[in-house]
C-alpha cells in the first residue's frame, strides 16, 4: 500500500499502480470526469501514470493554470499531426504550451503554408480529436530516438543533449513526438481549436541559425469557451493602449528619435503629471521627501549595487568620456543613487526613517522584438522610493506601503487584485546576492505583513529580485487578464554593498534596513494598462479634459466662452469647441475623444445662465439642464466617489 497526501492535506491509502485518476474517482466520480493533468511530488505526470511511492498528488481540471498547460501542449501534439499529414517531408522541432493557447515551430521546407491553411488544419484536428486517442507515454533509449530521427537535426540536435535513461516518446494515434510529458488523458476532451497566426522563428531563438515557421493556435473543451475568446480578444484590439493612445493624442513613437522611446504629446504630458501630482501628495502625507538624480552614473555605481554584473551584458553599453579610463552608464535603476544621496552624512536612530522618492527616468535595452507600445520600452520613469529604516521600523514602513498602494488602486479602479509574496529559489542560489540569514528576515517580514494586513496572497519561488525578496500586485483588468502592478521589496544586501549606517541609541554604527516601492511601477505600463482597463475613459478626476462646450451655432460663441471661465474659476478643465458644425457631429467627435462631459449652449442656456448636460455613454439618457454651480456640484461629487482619502 502507499500513502497519497491530497492538497487540502488528507492521506488517502491504495495499492501500488494506482493512477491519479483512480485516486481521482475514489474522490467522486462527477470529480475525475473533469480531471485532465496531474502532478506528483512536484513532477508533472499523466493521469494514467502508476503511483509507486509515497507522495503528494495534485489533480487538475480545465480551471487550473497547469490544467490549461496539459491542454494546449496536447493540442500542439494533434496539431503536428496534422501538419505532417497535409505537408510532406516537414521537419517538427518543439511545441509548447503558452499563455492562451500553444504554438509548434516546423521547417516547412519547400511547403508553403498561409491563413487560407488555417481552417483546413482546425477541421482535421477536431477530426482526430474526435477519435478520443489516448495519449501514451514510453521511454525509449537514446539509440532508439536518434534512430527515429536521424532525417531531423532538429530533434537530433536536442536527443544529443540528453541523457540516456532520461528519454521518453508521446504516442497517439499514428503520431510520435518527442516528449517529456504531461497530457490530457485522451484527444476526445479537445471541443474547439483556432490557429491564430504563423510567424517566423529562428531554431532555439538565435538568429544565426535557419528561420522556421511558428504555427500558434488555441483550443478549448467547449466551443462556447472559445466564442468568448475571440470576442475577449476583439474587445482587447479595441482597447489595445497603442490604438487609444494614438487616437486620444496622448503619446507617439517616432523612428528617427528612436525604438521604444516614447514622446509624450501636450494631453498625454499632462495625464503623466495629473498622476505624478496625486502619487506626490499622498506622499508629502506619508513623510516622503522629494529628490533628484541624475540620468547617467559612473559604471562603477553600478558595479557596487552589483546591477552591471547582472544587467550590464544586456543594457545600453558604457559611455566613454576624453578622460582615460573614465565610463559612465544610462542609469537602470534609482536605488544606488538614493544609496549614495542617504550616505551624504551621517544619521542617528532618531533620524530615521529617511523616505527619499523621484520619478526618475532609467533605460534598459530591451530587444527591438520584445517591445510592445508603452508596455515595453527602453526608456521609462519610475515612481521610486527607497525607505532607510531601522530592522525594529521595518514592520511598519512595510505596512504603511501597502496602505499606499491600496490607495492608488482604490482611486484608479483596481479592485480586483491579489499580492504575490515573490521569493528566492533555493535550488539556485547563484542567482542571488547577500546572506541566507539576511534573505530569510527579509522574506519572514513580508509575509508577516501581508498577514497582518489581511491580503490574500501567494508565495511564488523564484521571483525575487536579485538582492531581495518583494510583495507584487497582480491586478486583473476589466477583460480579466492579469498584471503585475505596484511592489514593494525589503532590501537587507544594498545597505551592505554601500555601507550604509545609523548611529544607535548604543552609540554604535548599525546598517539600515531599505525598502524598494513603485505604486505604479513604470508610469508608461501603468497609463499603458490603465488605457486598456478604462477604454479610454478614465476616472473623472485624471481626465485631461473633464468637460467639452458645444455652441450650437455661432451666435453663442460668447456665452460658451463666458461658461469656460465660470469653470476654470471652479476648476473644471474644459474647452470649447465653436465649428461651424451640426451639433450631432460635435458630439460624436467628442465622445471619440472620451470626452466625459458635454455641455450645449444656445438660445435657452444663454437666456438663462444655464448649460444642458449630456453624460458620455448615456446616449442621450439623462440629460440635464443645470447652473453652472450645479454642475461643479455634481462634478465634485462624482470625484468624491473615486478619488479616495489617504
Amino acid at each position: 500500500m502507499i500513502k497519497v497526501t491530497l492538497p487540502d492535506g488528507s492521506v488517502r491509502e491504495f495499492s501500488q499502480g494506482v493512477t491519479p485518476m483512480d485516486v481521482a474517482k475514489n474522490i467522486s466520480e462527477g470529480f475525475a470526469r473533469n480531471v485532465i493533468s496531474a502532478n506528483y511530488n512536484d513532477t508533472t505526470i499523466e493521469t494514467s501514470s502508476p503511483l509507486t511511492t509515497d507522495g503528494k498528488l495534485t489533480l487538475y481540471t480545465w480551471n487550473d493554470k497547469e490544467g490549461k498547460k496539459a491542454f494546449w501542449h496536447s493540442t500542439s501534439h494533434v496539431m503536428a499531426q496534422t501538419l505532417e499529414e497535409m505537408y510532406s517531408g516537414i521537419k517538427l522541432t518543439l511545441g509548447p504550451a503558452i499563455d492562451n493557447g500553444f504554438y509548434y515551430d516546423v521547417d516547412f521546407g519547400d511547403n508553403k503554408i498561409t491563413d487560407a491553411d488555417f481552417k483546413k488544419i482546425e477541421d482535421r484536428v477536431l477530426e482526430i480529436s474526435r477519435e478520443k486517442h489516448e495519449f501514451k507515454m514510453r521511454a525509449v533509449t537514446k539509440a532508439e530516438a536518434l534512430d527515429k530521427y536521424k532525417d531531423n537535426e532538429y530533434k537530433t540536435e536536442l536527443i544529443s543533449n540528453l541523457e540516456d535513461g532520461t528519454i521518453t516518446f508521446c504516442d497517439h494515434a499514428t503520431f510520435t513526438d518527442l516528449c517529456r510529458g504531461g497530457h490530457i488523458p485522451n484527444t476526445g476532451i479537445i471541443k474547439a481549436v483556432k490557429i491564430m497566426s504563423i510567424a517566423g522563428a529562428y531554431w532555439r531563438g538565435d538568429e544565426k541559425n535557419k528561420q522556421l515557421t511558428r504555427v500558434y493556435g488555441t483550443s478549448f473543451p467547449k466551443q462556447k469557451d472559445l466564442t468568448d475568446y475571440l470576442e475577449l480578444l476583439e474587445e482587447a484590439k479595441r482597447r489595445d493602449h497603442r490604438k487609444l493612445g494614438k487616437e486620444l493624442d496622448l503619446f507617439h513613437f517616432s523612428p528617427r528619435v528612436g525604438q521604444g522611446l516614447p514622446l509624450w504629446l501636450p494631453k498625454g504630458a499632462a495625464l503623466r503629471d495629473r498622476l505624478e501630482q496625486f502619487l506626490k501628495k499622498a506622499q508629502k502625507k506619508a513623510g516622503y521627501e522629494q529628490v533628484v538624480t541624475p540620468h547617467i552614473g559612473q559604471k562603477e555605481l553600478y558595479v557596487t549595487s552589483g546591477h552591471y554584473a547582472k544587467y550590464g551584458a544586456d543594457s545600453f553599453q558604457p559611455i566613454t568620456t576624453p578622460a582615460e579610463g573614465e565610463e559612465f552608464l544610462l542609469k537602470p535603476m534609482n536605488c544606488p543613487h538614493h544609496c549614495e544621496i542617504y550616505n551624504s552624512r551621517p544619521w542617528s536612530y532618531k533620524d530615521l526613517p529617511k523616505r527619499y522618492a523621484e520619478f526618475g527616468t532609467v533605460y534598459r535595452y530591451e530587444q527591438s522584438g520584445e517591445l510592445h507600445g508603452l508596455t515595453r520600452v527602453r526608456g521609462f520613469t519610475q515612481d521610486d522610493a527607497h525607505i532607510f529604516c531601522m530592522p525594529d521600523q521595518l514592520d511598519a514602513e512595510f505596512k504603511n506601503v501597502i496602505d499606499l498602494v491600496l490607495y492608488v488602486f482604490g482611486s484608479l479602479g483596481f479592485e480586483n487584485f491579489t499580492a504575490q509574496v515573490s521569493v528566492r529559489d533555493l535550488n539556485n542560489p547563484d542567482k542571488y546576492i547577500g546572506s541566507v540569514e539576511n534573505w530569510e528576515k527579509a522574506e519572514n517580514a513580508i509575509i508577516s505583513a501581508a498577514k497582518d494586513k489581511g491580503l490574500n496572497y501567494v508565495i511564488e519561488s523564484g521571483e525575487a529580485a536579485f538582492y531581495g525578496p518583494k510583495l507584487d500586485f497582480m491586478v486583473k483588468d476589466a477583460l480579466g487578464r492579469s498584471w503585475q502592478l505596484g511592489t514593494i521589496q525589503v532590501d537587507y544586501n544594498l545597505p551592505e554593498r554601500f555601507e550604509l549606517s545609523y548611529k544607535g541609541a548604543d552609540d554604535k554604527l548599525h546598517r539600515p534596513v531599505m525598502i524598494h516601492r513603485a505604486p505604479f511601477g513604470s508610469m508608461e505600463r501603468f497609463i499603458a494598462i490603465l488605457l486598456e482597463h478604462t477604454a479610454g475613459n478614465f476616472p473623472l478626476w485624471l481626465m485631461p479634459e473633464q468637460a467639452i462646450i458645444l455652441s450650437l451655432s455661432e451666435k453663442y460663441e460668447k456665452y460658451a466662452k463666458k461658461v469656460l471661465d465660470l469653470l476654470e474659476i471652479h476648476e473644471i478643465r474644459a474647452l470649447i469647441d465653436n465649428r461651424n458644425e451640426t451639433i450631432g457631429k460635435k458630439i460624436r467627435e467628442a465622445e471619440m475623444q472620451k470626452m466625459p462631459f458635454m455641455l450645449i449652449v444656445g438660445e435657452e442656456e444663454e437666456k438663462n445662465g444655464t448649460i444642458s448636460v449630456r453624460r458620455n455613454g448615456q446616449e442621450g439618457k439623462g440629460n440635464i439642464t443645470v447652473t453652472i454651480e450645479e454642475f461643479s456640484k455634481i462634478v465634485n461629487e462624482e470625484i468624491s466617489k473615486t478619488l479616495k482619502q489617504f
